[in-house]
């Protein structure tokens, strides 16, 4: 395996230092650097898009999710990513138009326009750092329970989280974000590929698909349908897990960033059912891989799950790719989240370009490090970290939905109320309150809160806006 490895290894590096040198020479402006121009093909934007969405945590935390909880994994998440395609092109098509009205340079700042209020900008930036610090964690936390696992004893879990920071912060401060998408691309078309190899192997080993799926009934027929084993699927867990999922364009500022810069309304169209396809694709093989695991490793703890039915259980050629696939899935997604939290703080910055630039840059490693520390505390459970993460975010999306709605300014009680909401969730989750209300989780609630509240402040700024006229 470790030949394979040097030359599967030796080729992505290739990639990336071409890619990097690439982009560096094209970045003579901060609008180059941070949003790479504004100008987004529809491959390379569905490639981006799809490798940002799709990363470390669907590898490593999709199969063991399936193996864990089952079936039901696939209408938490793939149902949930083919509606947010639809998502995307309403939604995109307003982004843009309200880009091109006030300017574009994150979406923390184009809400600081949309409201004509900076504390809309700020609540934003906060939501997106408290939340997405810790996404990024796992992703990072994922790899080194993996590689730490895989090579015992080389190096401890922190040290190969360093090596994966300081690798994101040289790729991205030398190429922007034009090279952080062509970093995408790359690692999207190897993840997918590996992905199907090692699912197609788990198939094979069990005699064809009936047979996985007869192999899964007879070790735990509930793995085979909903709420699973462990109860977890039930009807408000996939509800408010749809809503989390769909509203992810709207409040995780590096997807929404990501169609902004397409090159057209037509390039993100085209995008968006590119990442329709892409989820539908990359999914299924995760739920191979998990019923494999659900036969052969029913009580293994999560690395030793992963570890054998990535690698050990594969040939060498496949192993290594998918060690090479795992890095870059990593490397990907924390340079686009760590690099889109440099973008907001950019957007709502004021002051000469130079001096926002190198408070932007400075942003960006300092979110890094903190980062860094976060991982070394996560626990195993990628998955739910990360729909906690989804859940979290989706707080602010009244706040962006009406902002790129509006032609006039939206009153400032949406953003007070959302932020509220971020915060009552926030807390929930360190048991300060309960997460749960006489059978009703509290993001639930909070949704249902979010609605009547926006409205009801739609409706009386209509009726503001009708008297005064």
């Amino acid at each position: 395996m470790i030949t394979w490895f040097i030359i599967f290894a030796v080729i992505y590096v290739g990639l990336l230092v071409f890619a990097s040198v690439k982009s560096y020479s094209r970045n003579r402006t901060a609008d180059e650097f941070m949003l790479a121009n504004k100008s987004i093909t529809s491959i390379l934007g569905f490639l981006t898009y799809s490798a940002a969405l799709f990363s470390a945590f669907t590898f490593m935390g999709m199969p063991d999710f399936f193996r864990n909880h089952g079936v039901g994994a696939w209408i938490f998440l793939a149902v949930s990513d083919a509606v947010m395609v639809f998502l995307i092109l309403w939604f995109g098509y307003n982004l843009r138009s309200q880009a091109k009205r006030y300017g574009f340079k994150g979406i923390a700042g184009l809400m600081m326009s949309c409201f004509k209020n900076k504390w809309a900008g700020y609540a934003l930036f906060a939501s997106a750092f408290i939340f997405l610090v810790p996404y990024v964690a796992i992703q990072i936390r994922g790899i080194s329970i993996f590689l730490d696992a895989t090579l015992p004893g080389s190096l401890p879990s922190w040290g190969w989280s360093t090596i994966i920071v300081v690798f994101m912060l040289i790729y991205s401060e030398i190429g922007g974000l034009k090279a952080i998408v062509y970093s995408d691309a790359i690692q999207g078309l190897i993840l997918l590929t590996v992905i199907w190899l090692i699912g197609t192997t788990c198939i094979g080993y069990e005699g064809g698909v009936a047979s996985l799926f007869n192999g899964v009934e007879a070790v735990n027929s509930k793995l085979l349908s909903t709420p699973g084993p462990n109860g977890l699927f039930d009807r408000q867990f996939l509800i408010t897990s749809l809503i989390a999922v769909i509203l992810i364009p709207v409040t995780q500022p590096h997807f929404t960033i990501r169609i902004a810069v397409m090159k057209s309304l037509r390039s993100m169209h085209r995008m968006a059912i590119g990442v329709g396809v892409f989820a539908l694709l990359i999914i299924l093989p995760t739920a191979f891989i998990g019923m494999y695991g659900a036969i052969n490793y029913t009580n293994a703890a999560t690395a030793d799950f992963l570890s054998n039915a990535l690698l050990f259980d594969q040939a060498d050629s496949i192993a290594a790719l998918a060690i090479i696939g795992l890095f870059a899935a990593v490397l990907s997604t924390t340079n686009a989240q760590i690099f889109a939290l440099g973008s907001e703080l950019r957007s709502i910055l004021k002051g000469k370009e130079k001096k926002v630039m190198f408070w932007a840059r400075l942003g960006i490693f300092i979110f890094a490090i903190i980062t860094l520390v976060f991982s070394t505390f996560m626990s195993d459970q990628l998955v739910l970290l990360a729909r906690m993460s989804f859940t979290g975010t989706s707080m602010m999306a009244p706040v962006v939905i009406v902002g790129v709605l509006s032609k006039e300014a939206p009153g400032k009680e949406l953003f007070i109320v959302s932020f509220t909401a971020l915060i009552l969730f926030l807390i929930s989750l360190f048991n300060v309150i309960p997460g749960e209300y006489n059978g009703f989780l509290i993001e639930s609630i909070l949704y249902i809160v979010l609605a009547i509240t926006t409205g009801l402040s739609l409706l009386i700024r209509k009726t503001k806006l009708q008297q005064s006229t």
